[in-house]
């Protein structure tokens, strides 16, 4: 694997972004951004299949976490409240009455730092303590590699000089019928859960581990994205779509499973996703607005792009039940996410 780096642009504060594209020896490459430790592109058989943006003025526009790593927290945190240790912390809100994806100025708009190790690109930032309103200095790494089997890893590991809470994921948006494919139409997916975590009107888990079983919330089996999303389904109707937390099925610590599939019908291009994580979101890109223009000029508007958000559960912190999202001081947060490619 080859990794070549360039000058992407700079922020609005001065600081320079770089880009590194990290290429295979059959022609797949990646591209990912200092700025939020995004991927910016993923082209695979000839076809991009993120969505993203051309320039840094359009990265700082947009607020839709386009590629990022979402952090401290991925999703929700209700009301934007968390006890921990018998101290109750407050972040803000960024999404109604609830925290999402780490606040205001979380991971996503932060300038990482990059090295080439090996056969990986490195990513590191520091988060000062109460930052957001977290306490304590978290210090992360996200490792990314891409083999000539065309499996892209997403590898993250944290640590903390205190106790904090932490649920970091990838926000990439996907069509594999390529980036500027338009809706999802002509798109399949299987997500390989029994369970999922039910939500309120505020995409907000209520605590409710629900069946699939005889809903529009069954992927089981591989089914369209766009066949269901419509249902009269009070879950559909509190996301305007799916956005919901999935449990796919075998959890077990550390260990690595297959989660979800996708596959774009108009290419043939297929994803399979593989986490050690014990939740994976499932969004079909609802709220996206193509207020901000894409690659090449593209609108990305409503339902263009779906994310696969490998995490811990949304909200976690407010029930007992759920797993835990708490990283004890100086114990070290370990995961891995992989994306894998094939063409039918």
């Amino acid at each position: 694997m080859e990794i070549k780096k360039r000058l992407f642009g700079q922020t609005k504060t001065g600081e320079a972004v770089f880009a590194f594209t990290l290429k295979n020896s059959v022609g797949t490459e990646v591209t990912i951004l200092t700025y939020g430790a995004a991927v910016q592109s993923l082209k695979f058989a000839g076809t991009d299949v993120v969505l993203g943006y051309d320039t840094m003025p359009d990265y700082e526009a947009q607020d839709k976490f386009m590629g990022a790593v979402a952090g401290r927290f991925a999703n929700r945190i209700g009301k934007g409240r968390f006890v921990l240790n018998g101290v109750e912390y407050e972040l803000y809100c960024n999404d109604g009455a609830n925290h999402l994806h780490g606040g205001k100025e979380g991971f996503d708009k932060k300038v990482w730092t990059a090295d080439v190790e090996d056969d990986a690109l490195c990513m590191r930032y520091t988060s000062p303590n109460g930052e957001e309103g977290y306490p304590g200095t978290l210090c992360t790494e996200v490792r990314y590699r891409l083999d000539d089997e065309n499996r892209f890893c997403v590898e993250y590991q944290a640590v903390c000089d205190t106790d904090t809470v932490l649920n970091l994921t990838n926000h990439s948006y996907f069509n594999l019928n390529g980036h500027d494919a338009g809706t999802l139409e002509q798109h399949k997916v299987q997500i390989l859960a029994d369970f999922y975590t039910e939500n309120n009107n505020e995409c907000l888990p209520t605590g409710v581990i629900a069946t699939v079983e005889g809903t529009p919330m069954d992927f089981r089996e591989p089914h369209e994205i766009m066949e269901r999303i419509d249902a009269d389904f009070v879950q559909l109707k509190n996301g305007s779509g799916y956005d919901h937390n999935w449990i796919p099925n075998g959890y077990q610590k550390d260990m690595v499973r297959k989660c979800a599939e996708a596959v774009g019908e108009e290419t043939g291009i297929r994803m399979a996703v593989y986490s050690d994580q014990p939740g994976v979101q499932f969004y079909s890109g609802n709220f996206l607005d193509g207020v901000v223009k894409g690659k090449n000029g593209t609108v990305y508007g409503r339902r263009s792009g779906f994310c696969f958000e490998t995490q811990g559960f949304p909200n976690a912190t407010a029930y007992g039940h759920f797993p835990s999202a708490v990283l004890r001081q100086g114990e070290w947060f370990r995961s891995q996410t992989i994306f894998a490619f094939s063409k039918d």
